[in-house]
């Protein structure tokens, strides 16, 4: 008995010794694939899908790691070359002269210095029958999924998915393969694919079903399935599937949303959905900085609470104080608060409430104001949405017109389309945010009024790997109706600084009344282009210039200025969000002798 042992123990002990010696890291091994006649593209998308070269490629690989990938490639490339459209292939992969397959695993030589793949790819197949059913009526298959054209297996699997999407588009969640008969024939090259669906019944939704999981969620479940909105008893839909799990990551209390439907359907005809949801973290604190040579230093930070009630409301505290070390005017300080809460009338419907201070103090105007109101929001769609609210404010106003009190009831409206890629870093897309904002003086007779502000950016890239950004911006502002001074200052418009024209000093650029009094236009234009080009990884130069103008009148038509700015600047990507340090010179008598500089994070815009 012990002799046993101890053969077993030696045994044992040999390949532990050799799994440890296969174990070490070895030298880099050299692959080369080739694939005769091949094109260049085809032959680097076969070594793409070799694993073969990735795991040599990676310093830690040991000879037992590079072996075991050499065996998996024969699987790996032959379903690559089915997919696309080759059948009748040979493939040799040789390890170091040995064949990959003959060499048991668990005897792998220490060093492997070179693995030669070659690919015997044969005769591209053609199909000879290609059927997808039933499908739905006006169901359009791939168009290259048809007898005649390259018997791709990638088309076979795109086809049945499609006649599958088309069932589950028209209400039958539980579409799937019945059967599937694919045949080969060698002498001919040619492939037959007929794939049979069963479409099931039509189904509709059920109830929203929610699995608490280890940790249930704080949210009330019955805040849960109103901020879904899943429309039990409607037929069901994958697209009204995922617009409900989309509001539920909207909504902003919860770090992951997972749906998905029951694996029966009910006796009724219905098909529960199950979701599980796991929290956000309940607080979150922000922080930012911006820095311009004639501004100074602007502050700013955050601090939100989610699920403040239990029913998803978000309170988020901001507050900025600006200014610091600047030279147009003094410092500037706000605070405001506002909660909001989703699925308040529909579930694609939001109501807010919002309070702000604020202290003012700019080159041409002082301000303090204070307001209070509430609203409602709206999703449109994923691009589209929209905002309208009640609020009233109140303002103490001094500035070349004299120094006045005001009171207002406001009526802001918004509507934002964004379909830019990336918020702080853009490279394609159109934004627009249009707001019209009608509003009532209280003290001043019931003037009228109302303030629109249109802002349009566009973006647009090309090159290698899309290295050059082209990046636009236009804005237009209008004021009309009440009087001059019944009009808050900071609803007045002006030009010059990091918002508008670089290169000029901050708000510079305003209205000369004929009382000589200084003062924001009625009308504003601004415009704005960039060049933004990558020069290394992680670095990006721009070019840009702006121009704005300010008039006295409310359509622009009357008396007003124009001036412009130009400059150079780069961009440091982080994890945060590419760092912005721009420098720019008046377009004007000043140009080349003053500048201004700006530091912040994101792009310009």
């Amino acid at each position: 008995m012990s002799r046993v042992i101890e053969r077993y123990l030696k045994t044992c002990g040999s390949v532990a010794l050799a799994w440890s010696l296969s174990a070490l890291p070895v030298a880099a091994t050299d692959v080369t694939l080739t694939v005769p006649g091949a094109s260049d593209d085809f032959t680097e998308r076969m070594r793409t899908a070799s694993l073969s070269v990735s795991t040599a490629g990676q310093e830690e690989a040991t000879a037992q790691d590079i072996l075991a990938a050499a065996q998996a490639d024969y699987g790996r490339l032959v379903g690559v070359l089915y997919g696309e459209g080759y059948y009748s292939l040979d493939i040799n992969i040789r390890v170091d002269g040995q064949e990959a397959a003959a060499i048991p695993p668990l005897r792998a030589p220490e060093q492997i210095e070179r693995i030669d793949i070659t690919i015997d790819r044969g005769k591209g197949f053609f199909f000879d029958r290609a059927r997808v059913a039933p499908v739905p009526p006006g169901t359009k298959l791939p168009e290259k999924f048809a007898a005649g054209e390259l018997a791709r297996g990638d088309r076979i699997g795109e086809a049945t998915r499609t006649g599958i999407a088309a069932w589950r588009d028209a209400g039958h969640a539980k579409a799937e393969v019945a059967e599937q008969n694919i045949v080969a024939d060698h002498a001919n090259q040619t492939l037959d694919a007929d794939i049979t669906l069963a479409p099931g019944p039509q189904l509709r939704f059920g109830a929203l079903l929610i699995d608490e999981g280890d940790r249930p969620s704080r949210v009330r479940e019955a805040r849960i399935r109103e901020i879904a909105g899943l429309p039990t008893g409607e037929t069901f839909s994958p697209e009204e599937q995922e617009r409900a799990a989309n509001r539920l990551r909207r909504a902003g209390a919860f770090r992951s949303v997972v749906m998905r439907e029951a694996k029966t359907p009910n006796p009724d005809g219905t098909l529960d959905m199950e979701t599980q949801v796991v929290d956000a973290k309940r607080r979150r604190i922000g922080a930012g900085a911006e820095l311009s040579s004639l501004e100074g230093i602007t502050l700013s930070g955050f601090w939100l609470h989610r699920n403040l009630l239990g029913g998803a409301e978000r309170l988020r505290i901001d507050a900025l104080v600006g200014g610091i070390g600047g030279d147009s005017g003094g410092m500037d300080f706000r605070l405001g608060a506002r909660i909001d809460r989703p699925a308040t009338f529909t579930p694609d419907t939001g109501a807010f409430l919002l309070a702000n201070i604020e202290d003012n103090d700019e080159p041409d105007y002082k301000e303090r104001k204070a307001e209070i109101g509430g609203g409602l929001t709206h999703i449109f769609s994923d691009q589209l949405t929209g905002e309208t609210g009640l609020t009233y404010r109140y303002s103490e106003i001094t500035d070349d017109l004299g120094k006045r009190e005001l009171q207002h009831l406001l009526f802001p409206s918004r509507l934002t389309w964004d379909r830019r890629d990336d918020l702080l870093n853009p490279t394609e897309g159109l934004f627009v945010d249009l707001s019209v904002t009608p509003f009532i003086g209280l003290d001043t007779g019931g003037s009228l009024g109302s303030r629109f502000f249109a802002d349009v950016r566009d973006y647009l890239s090309f090159g290698s790997a899309d290295r050059v950004t082209l990046a636009g911006r236009a804005q237009f502002g209008s004021v009309a109706g009440a009087g001059i001074s019944e009009v808050p200052a900071d609803m007045l418009f002006y030009s010059g600084g990091a918002g508008t024209v670089r290169g000029q000093r901050y708000q510079s650029l305003g209205v000369t009344l004929p009382s000589g009094a200084e003062i924001g236009g009625r009308s504003f234009m601004g415009f704005s282009g960039e060049v933004r080009t990558m020069v290394a990884r992680d670095i990006q130069a721009v070019a840009f210039a702006d121009t704005g103008f300010v008039g006295e009148d409310a359509l622009g038509s009357g008396s007003g200025e124009w001036h412009s700015g130009a400059g150079f600047g780069a961009r440091y990507f982080t994890a945060v969000g590419p760092v912005r340090v721009d420098l720019a010179t008046p377009l004007d008598g000043d140009a080349g002798t003053e500048y201004e500089l700006y530091i912040g994070i994101g792009q310009a815009f």
